[in-house]
């Protein structure tokens, strides 16, 4: 089965300079190697829909594909770990040249008469993901000692205190006299 993100270039090298426009929905290919890219908090779930929208514009030697890609993101709050979902829309500009050439290292490649637009959805993706997603901006997390999440309900624990203070947790200032003294 082809893929939706491999469309046909053969009219746009034909009539250089040309220009097309392509709009895909397909669903997110996550079984695709990321190249170790991922973000620890958020992802895109598991056959979620990306939107791409992209202007492909050939030139001698290569195309060039602007647009935007949307897609649904899920990650967990870095506060209190709750489940926070969102879209991310990544603006692209980017270049593919036909694998023979080997001179341009920042351009995508492709073969034929198609180009695989995967890689460069998965990118844009990837690039645009929260790294540390908040549920709200106000978001209070989870108490460190019993684990309450405080956007429910304050707690009444106390932070431990620090030993290393101890010794200055004594010392009390007696303002009228401008002294120190003992509790």
């Amino acid at each position: 089965m082809a893929s939706a993100y491999v469309v046909s270039v053969a009219r746009l090298q034909r009539e250089a300079p040309a220009v097309g426009e392509i709009h895909v929905q397909a669903p997110f290919d996550a079984a695709r190697d990321r190249g170790g890219l991922s973000t620890a908090a958020s992802d895109v779930p598991d056959g979620a829909v990306v939107t791409l929208a992209l202007r492909l514009e050939s030139y001698e030697g290569g195309l060039r594909a602007r647009g935007t890609v949307r897609a649904p993101w899920r990650g967990s709050c870095r506060r209190c770990l709750a489940t926070v979902e969102g879209q991310v829309e990544a603006v692209v500009d980017e270049r593919f040249v036909h694998e023979e050439r080997d001179d341009d290292e920042l351009a995508y490649r492709y073969q034929g008469d198609e180009v695989d637009l995967a890689p460069l959805v998965h990118d844009a993706v990837f690039l645009e993901l929260p790294l540390a997603p908040l549920c709200r901006p106000d978001c209070q997390g989870l108490c460190p000692q019993c684990g309450a999440d405080r956007n429910v309900a304050p707690c009444a624990c106390r932070a431990p205190s620090d030993p290393r203070w101890d010794t200055l947790d004594a010392l009390r200032f007696d303002v009228e006299t401008g002294g120190t003294g003992s509790a």
